[in-house]
């Protein structure tokens, strides 16, 4: 009797320890913060808002995407703050490709090595080549040879950005250079209306409101664009340079299996929805669910072609 009580106050206790241990608490059980380093409003912000909005409904618990834009930081300092947040899956970063490929090699601590796994790829942002129709070229190729004997000036959104870097590459690998290239906090209709830049690396959203009166050269995305359907993309011109700027979700790797399966799950669910679909149709931006692996696979081919591009831009 003595031997069996002792079982019994064993058991409660080894009970009452687990019952205390917050980890073993089901997820989630608390607010969940979805790190967009970036102003709001773009598209990243849009969709990750549309995935927050769908994990709340989904869970019961309050899920917010919180806007870290890091100014001459880029990404980073947003993807700074994940990574030091714990490995719990309460504080998820929806990060462009540059931080797991560019992150780990500027010498910032807390992102070197590379802290985190994707949990799925889900935007391609749809940046394009353009100019305006009154240009004597329509193509990459007529382009290439106009900038033999003139001079080309191009405008872009910051030279360290992955479409600007495919765009110069693909002026290498055409036999040309611009005169002059210069970043601009917006490149749209009136880039091109006031004469500002000949050629401008842009997104094809921007661009919608006078369709009309550009050319796109080139799209820097993995298919061709629907607005713009007879652009080729710029792999099509040189396969070497298939890379383009995307999103995806991203969480520390000590986070749980379980934890990232659930949150996988309802982003999966979004983009295949209504409200997604028709806001791609809306913007030109190219929405899919990237899974885990497939997403760890990219961004390895990611990282071995922008090493290239940049051995062959000198930098």
């Amino acid at each position: 009797m003595k031997l069996a009580k002792m079982t019994a106050v064993t058991v409660a206790a080894a009970m009452a320890t687990f019952t205390a241990v917050p980890g073993w608490a089901e997820y989630p059980e608390k607010p969940v913060q979805f790190v967009v380093p970036w102003p709001p409003g773009d598209m990243e912000d849009v969709l990750t808002r549309m995935i927050a909005e769908d994990f709340q409904a989904e869970y019961g618990v309050p899920a917010a995407v919180v806007n870290k834009p890091g100014g001459g930081g880029g990404p980073f300092p947003g993807a700074v703050e994940v990574a030091s947040a714990p490995a719990d899956g309460y504080t998820i970063g929806s990060f462009v490709i540059g931080v797991p490929v560019v992150g780990p090699s500027l010498g910032i601590p807390e992102l070197s090595p590379d802290p985190f796994d994707p949990l799925g790829i889900f935007l391609t942002y749809p940046f394009v080549i353009v100019t305006s129709k009154d240009k004597p070229y329509s193509t990459m190729q007529e382009l290439a040879a106009h900038a033999q004997d003139n001079p080309v000036t191009l405008a872009h959104f910051g030279a360290p950005l992955t479409p600007t870097k495919v765009t110069l590459s693909l002026a290498q690998e055409l036999g040309f250079e611009y005169a002059s290239d210069a970043a601009f906090d917006l490149v749209d209709c009136n880039t091109f209306a006031s004469g500002d830049a000949d050629v401008g690396n842009t997104t094809i959203q921007l661009m919608l409101p006078c369709l009309d009166d550009i050319q796109v050269l080139a799209a820097i995305t993995p298919e061709r664009l629907p607005h713009a359907p007879d652009a080729p993309t710029v792999a099509e011109i040189v396969p070497a340079l298939d890379l383009t700027l995307w999103n995806g979700l991203f969480v520390h790797k000590d986070t749980p299996a379980d934890v990232r399966e659930k949150i996988a799950s309802v982003a999966e669910k979004t983009i295949a929805s209504e409200r997604a679909r028709k806001f791609g149709e809306e913007t030109g931006a190219q929405l899919y669910w990237l899974d885990a692996n497939g997403s760890k696979d990219l961004i390895g081919k990611n990282i071995d072609a922008i090493a290239k591009i940049n051995a062959s831009l000198g930098l």
